[in-house]
């Protein structure tokens, strides 16, 4: 695995989105929302990038972290990927009103 080059500045949305958008095409994904500290625009130099994926048609955990790694590489920050499906019942809501379409 390549390091994640950190980036010191914090990023925008605009900046998230035109960084990510061809990985996502790449990996064939369908939705793509930012939730946490960067879509209630709480973000610091240290915070990582929240992302809940769909893809468009089945894929394999070794996807999940390829897309993560790459996201990480054109980003320069720690990405967390997940789907809807691996959202804790628990915290669904407060993560879903966080949502920022990216995709």
């Amino acid at each position: 695995m390549k390091k994640i080059v950190k980036q010191k500045s914090i990023l925008t949305l605009s900046d998230i989105q035109a960084k990510a958008r061809p990985v996502f095409v790449n990996f064939d994904v369908k939705k793509a929302h930012l939730f946490g500290s960067y879509a209630r625009g709480e973000a610091t130099s240290k915070s990582d990038i929240d992302i809940i994926i769909e893809f468009k048609g089945q894929k394999s955990l070794f996807d999940l972290v390829g897309l993560r790694d790459s996201l990480q590489e054109k980003l320069g920050r720690k990405v967390d990927v997940g789907t809807p499906g691996s959202i804790h019942p628990a915290l669904k809501k407060n993560i879903e009103k966080d949502f920022v379409a990216l995709l």
